[in-house]
């Protein structure tokens, strides 16, 4: 038994309450909230041509080994 876990109380040694905050809560200083900042850079995209794009890197990806190893380059 602990005084950290039992308090004492009027009814003798009670269980401190617990707290079910969020956790990542702690790991943030209060003080520090930084103002969002306007990137000038960068362009909004949408999701289907992201989808899109990679996707037809890893195609050309997937053909390239494929030919290599075909070919007998990779082999």
């Amino acid at each position: 038994m602990s005084l950290k876990l039992y308090r004492p109380g009027p009814a003798g040694l009670e269980p401190a309450p617990t707290e079910h905050g969020d956790w990542r809560a702690r790991l943030r200083s209060r003080r520090w909230r930084p103002a969002r900042l306007a990137n000038t850079e960068a362009v909004a995209v949408r999701g289907a041509s992201a989808v899109l794009v990679f996707g037809g890197l890893a195609l050309a990806t997937f053909v390239l080994l494929f030919l290599g190893y075909l070919s007998g380059f990779w082999a």
